[in-house]
């Protein structure tokens, strides 16, 4: 069923019935948002979807509320709302419109729904306030689409209408950017999970370029790795050390101290390597002007660090 209209409450606007037509009309464009309270727009049709209002959720009938009583729960006891019920139907859908691998449909739903849409369901609901961001209340991305709404004493015509749209696309940016981000980093643990078999027993991993490593790196259970080598825009490229926990700056091996803080010839002459150029003080990252003196870099740091473990 192709809708023509998406319909959802008129007056004030909320992240929730927001965030739920970024979906829709990605999924249904050529369909006209209808915000209304009216019993003739909020009666289920073939010809709609209806969302945030309207007191019943039947995905059969494609209605999609959650304020009424015995409203629809996850599995856990937290409550939805429309964001979260239409992220259940209609998600795997959006994220293959948004070109997701389809491999990746499923991990990318799961992700996405736990720490995006989640938040929003209950900070619709009351089962999370804003106050537990502290200083960052305000900043939260449900505080923030709220303060597009027209302002009490706006009461132009259409006032509340042309906010909702121009929140819309504010809201449409946020769930894009999110959902393209998280579909980079499974598209990166692909290609780290294979340089990682590539690489066997290896203590460096060179990867194309750079990406996001660390999370393949663990879910491979590469504990023996203990330098990334790769290319950086172009330029140059890059030694870095992998951190121990998500948390932290700990690293299962240094640079060796002696490069700290050196560049070009000083640290050429230090490390013995032609094309040696930067090694930061902090001695997680290093660059060279080729693959093969970042490569010598690399297994230099690590003798350095077996000798010493």
């Amino acid at each position: 069923m192709t809708p023509n209209y998406l319909v959802t409450h008129s007056g004030g606007f909320h992240a929730d019935e927001l965030l739920s037509s970024v979906i829709l009309t990605r999924l249904f464009p050529e369909a006209k948002i209808v915000r209304s309270r009216a019993p003739e727009w909020i009666t289920p049709g073939s010809d709609r979807i209806i969302y945030d209002v309207g007191g019943a959720y039947d995905a059969e009938k494609q209605i999609f509320d959650h304020h009424q009583r015995g409203a629809p729960l996850r599995e856990d006891e937290a409550p939805y709302s429309s964001f979260g019920l239409i992220w259940k139907h209609y998600g795997r859908d959006y994220l293959a419109a948004m070109n997701v691998p389809e491999a990746h449909i499923d991990a990318l739903h799961a992700s996405f729904d736990k720490s995006f849409v989640l938040p929003i369901d209950l900070m619709d609901n009351g089962a999370l306030s804003p106050s537990s961001a502290g200083p960052l209340a305000g900043l939260t991305l449900s505080s923030l689409l709220e303060t597009l709404k027209p302002s009490f004493d706006e009461k132009e015509e259409g006032a509340d209408e042309r906010a909702f749209h121009a929140a819309l696309s504010i809201a449409r940016a946020f769930v894009e950017a999110g959902v393209g981000k998280r579909a980079a980093k499974l598209r990166a643990e692909t290609l780290v999970l294979n340089a990682i078999e590539k690489t066997g027993e290896g203590r460096v991993l060179e990867l194309p370029m750079g990406m996001p490593f660390r999370p393949a790196i663990v879910k491979a259970g590469a504990d023996h790795l203990l330098f990334v080598v790769h290319p950086r825009d172009g330029k140059d490229w890059c030694v870095t050390g992998i951190r121990r926990a998500d948390d932290g700056f700990e690293l299962r091996a240094d640079l060796p101290k002696s490069w700290a803080g050196l560049t070009n010839g000083d640290l050429e002459a230090a490390s013995g390597v032609k094309g040696a150029t930067f090694c930061h003080n902090g001695r997680f990252i290093a660059a060279a002007t080729s693959r093969e003196a970042a490569l010598a870099m690399a297994e230099i740091a690590v003798k350095e660090a077996l000798a010493t473990a």
